[in-house]
């Protein structure tokens, strides 16, 4: 039988997990919500530019606990925002309709570090109701933490890791482009950035926490931060017109440290025109580097989101993280039992 899927935000990726879904013959797409007025109401083929109506009518999240219950959800693939205080009225619904979940807020893919209470509150919630809940996605939930934790497989020893990822904000999305604060001047940025109007990327601590945590080591401290790259000459985007001395981009990094010593570096570079590959090096025994061309973030988060279904649905209930779950992998096939 089809899983009834349910997809929670129609944002740039909720859209394009709402359309990956529907390629799926082993998932049956039946209920879609939002809150953009301009989107409440209309057919979900519509607001996806599909050119056909598929039936099914988007609803407001208001009423996500009773549509959920009347279509029968198996999953509900939550698309809203990042900070789990923000979204965390819309995981209580989902629970309660006794539907498992999975979302792609950064700090739900390990929530214990920056929301222990929510967290607990989530998980013992969760068990209540036999359901399942998982906060993933390509970044965090994959390049910064599974991927390194997978890779340190063939190492007797781990001395330090460093991972790196590197890409070209110009070939993002407007909404990317924007909360990464392009074309700002730099008082602009480092003013939004403290205000919480622009985030850049969230994660860092999230993703070093539960790698050291799968290393099985308590770390002595993580710290984390952002900062601007600033243009040495004029640089467009479909988006913007980005002049010198303004925002080209961010880095940003987490470090994690263990016995007073660096132990765990993430670094994210996300610059217009620069070069795409993610990194990482395992120093250890033996030593190992890993290098890729670059993974495409949009539809590598919604990858991510339909692959976890069926790891998801097999596991026992309560809030879990990437961690917890059998290697993850594409599916091909849904095996539920």
């Amino acid at each position: 039988m089809p899983v009834n899927v349910a997809v929670y935000g129609l944002g740039p990726i909720g859209s394009l997990i709402a359309k990956k879904v529907l390629e799926k013959k082993d998932l049956n797409l039946v209920a879609a919500f939002d809150v953009a007025p301009e989107k409440v109401g209309k057919d979900l083929g519509e607001i996806l530019q599909l050119g056909n109506k598929i039936g099914v009518a988007v609803e407001h999240d208001i009423n996500s606990e009773t549509v959920l219950k009347s279509n029968n959800v198996d999953i509900v693939l939550h698309s809203t925002s990042t900070y789990l205080d923000k979204i965390y009225p819309q995981i209580v619904r989902c629970i309660k309709s006794t539907a498992d979940v999975i979302s792609t807020s950064e700090t739900l893919c390990n929530p214990w570090y920056r929301y222990p209470e929510l967290a607990t509150l989530i998980d013992e919630m969760a068990k209540k109701y036999c359901v399942t809940v998982l906060g993933t996605g390509v970044n965090p939930g994959f390049i910064f933490d599974t991927l390194p934790a997978t890779l340190t497989s063939v190492c007797t020893k781990v001395e330090k890791i460093h991972a790196i990822r590197s890409l070209d904000a110009s070939k993002r999305r407007f909404s990317f482009q924007k909360k990464y604060g392009l074309s700002l001047s730099v008082d602009q940025f480092n003013e939004l950035l403290n205000r919480g109007q622009i985030t850049a990327h969230v994660g860092y601590a999230e993703s070093i926490d539960m790698l050291a945590s799968a290393l099985g080591v308590k770390l002595d401290k993580i710290i984390e931060g952002q900062e601007p790259l600033i243009a040495s000459k004029p640089l467009k985007t479909d988006y913007f017109n980005i002049s010198i001395g303004q925002v080209s981009g961010i880095h940003g990094y987490g470090i994690g440290y263990l016995n007073g010593k660096e132990f765990i570096k993430v670094e994210l570079f996300a610059e217009v025109g620069r070069e795409e590959y993610e990194e990482i090096r395992v120093e250890g025994e033996p030593p190992l580097t890993w290098k890729s061309h670059g993974t495409s973030g949009d539809i590598a988060t919604a990858a991510m989101v339909i692959n976890m279904i069926p790891k998801v649905l097999n596991a026992k209930p309560g809030l879990i993280r990437m961690l917890d779950i059998p290697l993850p992998s594409a599916f091909l096939k849904l095996n539920i039992g």
